[in-house]
């Protein structure tokens, strides 16, 4: 995510270690991280685009075949939290690494499923890395970068997960469609190993890493609030996951296009996400909720244009760079939210809001088969996450401005004149 949304966990990081680091090549080791990132968003987009291939080989139906990529979102949303709790003292470096060996299980796992079933559980011991390593990256980057630094350097490691989306999913669908949906998961593999070298290289061996308690993170877990904005998360961005895991019926089904285009849309959707990233860190920065109101309010026309007119390609395209634009607006916002909520637990702030975004890819996926499964035709999923959306806004609006977070003490001292109360 952008800078804005990781500011509070970084931060939290950087300031406990002095500006004296051992890292010579602090580039390198932010290279290293953002690769590991690409290959977990290539192997979590990449699903979404195979998603017809892998359901037509093992003989089920797309609905049934959709539970393969709610398992990987079930697989975030327990083992993010989970991994952080249990690895709290392991030192950052030797958890990545076992991480993405955790990762390459799954993904060959995944390769060698010979059954729904099979994949299923590939895919949610695959799922329980992602979380975890993002927490662990940000550690590294905040350490690797120094007092001041940490937030930007972590925003770079997460654009391997944005890069994922609009060059890493696309082309793993490209690659499915030439070699077979196996060879995806396969092409994830090489990547992640590569990025378990490059991290087993560049990230530097130092009890600087170590890991400590989250038993005060942990507290932030009795917050009615925390879980509050996970709802608010997990209803309202699952629209993007409702349209996302379709694309690929959207483009074949719906608009009756060669399956050669669904890369293309992978990309569009991708580089709307980007953009609403960026956007929508910008908004964080600035004011409270307006970066999730408007991009929760703005989706819903969007998902209304895909609904009714998206058998259309000059249509559909378009509608699908600004789906993926607005949600992005949110996320930044919703992160921020969370850290407010419970600044003394940014680490667990950031897992938690990982797992509130798979929350909402599983609820997306899920709402999305229920209206394929009785009829209502491919386009109807964009009304599934119309629903969705709409319950996480109605909920936001009931509760986060009624209840805000705290302000930051302010400093004592005679208050200026005219200053708002």
């Amino acid at each position: 995510m952008h800078t804005a949304a990781y500011r509070s966990q970084c931060e939290a990081e950087e300031h406990r270690h002095d500006a004296s680091r051992a890292g010579p090549r602090p580039g390198l080791t932010l290279f290293a991280l953002a690769l590991g990132t690409f290959a977990i968003g290539t192997g979590e987009f990449g699903s979404n685009g195979i998603i017809q291939l892998f359901a037509s080989d093992l003989e089920v139906s797309l609905p049934l075949a959709t539970y393969a990529v709610t398992a990987y979102a079930v697989g975030v949303m327990i083992g993010s939290p989970v991994i952080t709790v249990v690895a709290a003292r392991y030192n950052r470096r030797n958890l990545l690494l076992f991480l993405v060996g955790l990762f390459v299980v799954g993904n060959v796992l995944s390769a060698l499923s010979a059954s729904l079933g099979m994949l299923i559980a590939a895919r949610f011991v695959t799922g329980t890395v992602q979380g975890a390593y993002f927490g662990a990256g940000a550690v590294v980057a905040a350490y690797v970068y120094g007092p001041g630094n940490g937030g930007r350097a972590f925003a770079t490691v997460m654009g391997g997960l944005t890069v994922a989306t609009i060059i890493g999913s696309p082309l793993g669908t490209f690659v499915g469609q030439l070699a077979g949906w196996r060879a995806m998961y396969l092409v994830v593999v090489v990547i992640a190993l590569l990025a378990g070298a490059a991290l087993m290289a560049w990230v530097p061996r130092t009890d600087a890493l170590a890991g400590s308690s989250v038993a005060q993170e942990l507290g932030a877990l009795r917050r009615p609030m925390v879980w509050v904005v996970t709802a608010v998360a997990g209803l309202g961005i699952s629209s993007i996951f409702a349209v996302y895991t379709f694309i690929a019926p959207y483009i074949t089904d719906a608009t009756g296009s060669s399956p050669a285009l669904i890369p293309i849309a992978l990309g569009v959707f991708g580089l709307g996400m980007a953009v609403g990233n960026q956007v929508g860190g910008r908004l964080a920065d600035r004011f409270a909720y307006r970066g999730l109101v408007s991009g929760y309010a703005l989706v819903l026309v969007f998902l209304v244009v895909i609904a009714l007119g998206g058998s259309s390609l000059a249509v559909l395209l378009p509608a699908l760079f600004f789906v993926g634009a607005t949600m992005m607006m949110a996320i930044p916002t919703i992160q921020v939210l969370l850290t407010s909520y419970a600044p003394e637990a940014p680490t667990l702030m950031g897992a938690v809001n990982l797992a509130a975004l798979n929350l909402a890819n599983a609820l997306g996926a899920i709402g999305g088969s229920i209206v394929l499964g009785i009829g209502l035709g491919t386009l109807s999923t964009a009304w599934a996450g119309l629903v969705l959306t709409l319950a996480g806004l109605v909920l936001f609006a009931l509760t986060v401005p009624r209840f805000p977070p705290p302000r930051p003490a302010a400093p004592r001292g005679p208050a200026r004149a005219g200053s708002a109360s």
